[in-house]
């Protein structure tokens, strides 16, 4: 690790599981790390027991990540800042973050984690947009987007993963690069904010329908292992279509771990909630009791974990309308999440309807 960044103050926005995953890589490359969370009892947890049963169950924290439900403390005069949280969330932290020392100054290096999209009287934002418009000038075009297939599970375990560190800035790209790095974390930099970001929000849609289909396997015998990679390879265009759309000019984000890469960890994997949350729709009818999609997104609280991609599905289908895509398997969980479609047969309608 002789080409990483040590001995840095580092701010982590956000004690979620991905959050706490990624202190505990920065303080485990001998960094001091603050973690800001509004519950009490998690920071208390973490600052009594160096552990963080309620998101990161079973990891022990190291000596050097502490916690603080003051936002001024765990970002003040920061060398780094990594922002964690939901994006229903990120523009109301921003606000909170403007004058604080270090970020009013634009010292201190911010690098964000969450997927999704920004609601604006324009129409949906990408996140690195809204946030640089939002924060000092010093910002514009040198925010880092940090994505990839990395459930924070492993990642706390030390499981060997890899992480792209986006920005317009190659200079802060690499910083990112350095501060994350290590034996079983490898980071690749990348100039490309649109077709990153694009890739990590759209993933947690794809990945929702994939587990409608996963569950619909369970019942009929219609569908198959053949049927999930017909989703995965549809789902992977769909997002390359809206990236294009965005903005992005490399083709080969989508191919990298960015994009596919990040796409299939998120529909395959035991820990991805947005495929979790797709089962439990077929098995559980667990949008039964929700009016629309806005009912459930104003609601969201009662399922009791966040699937990021119930908010990026309402994004995307406008964004599909505003920019006349076709994106049919993101069009149908946009249509059964807003109860215009029944998911049994919604799945179905939409594999034979898909463009490749």
């Amino acid at each position: 690790m002789a080409d990483n960044v040590t001995g840095k103050k580092v701010g982590i926005i956000s004690a979620g599981a991905w959050g706490t995953a990624v202190a505990k890589l920065i303080a485990d490359n001998g960094n001091s790390v603050t973690v800001w969370d509004f519950m009490d009892s998690v920071i208390a947890n973490i600052n009594q027991d160096h552990v963080n049963d309620r998101f990161l169950p079973g990891v022990k924290l190291p000596e050097n990540l502490n916690g603080s439900t003051d936002i001024e403390v765990a970002a003040k005069n920061k060398d780094f800042l990594i922002i964690a949280s939901p994006s229903l969330y990120i523009m109301d932290i921003a606000k909170k973050l403007i004058q604080v020392p270090g970020i009013s100054e634009g010292t201190t290096v911010i690098g964000v984690l969450t997927k999704g999209f920004i609601d604006t009287p324009s129409g949906p934002s990408l996140i690195l947009k809204s946030l640089e418009d939002y924060l000092p000038g010093f910002y514009r075009n040198s925010l880092v987007y940090i994505s990839g297939p990395s459930h924070a599970e492993e990642v706390a375990r030390g499981k060997l993963t890899g992480l792209i560190s986006a920005s317009k800035s190659g200079k802060n790209a690499i910083k990112i690069r350095k501060l994350l790095s290590s034996e079983n974390m490898l980071v690749f930099p990348s100039l490309d904010v649109e077709g990153v970001q694009t890739s990590g929000a759209v993933k947690n849609v794809i990945a929702i329908a994939f587990g409608m289909l996963d569950a619909l396997m369970e019942l009929s015998d219609n569908f198959g292992d053949n049927s999930e990679s017909l989703l995965l390879a549809a789902g992977l265009n769909e997002i390359q279509t809206l990236g294009a759309a965005l903005g992005s000019e490399y083709p080969e984000t989508f191919t990298s771990i960015a994009g596919v890469g990040d796409l299939d960890v998120t529909c395959r994997s035991k820990y991805g909630r947005n495929r979790r949350f797709g089962g439990e729709i077929i098995k559980d009818r667990r949008i039964a009791k929700f009016e629309s999609l806005n009912h459930l997104i104003e609601n969201i609280d009662e399922i009791g974990y966040l699937p990021e991609g119930i908010v990026a599905a309402r994004f995307v289908y406008k964004l599909a309308t505003q920019h006349k895509l076709k994106l049919p398997i993101c069009n149908m969980v946009y249509r059964i999440l807003n109860k215009e479609l029944k998911p049994s047969t919604g799945v179905g309608e939409m594999l034979r309807g898909m463009n490749l």
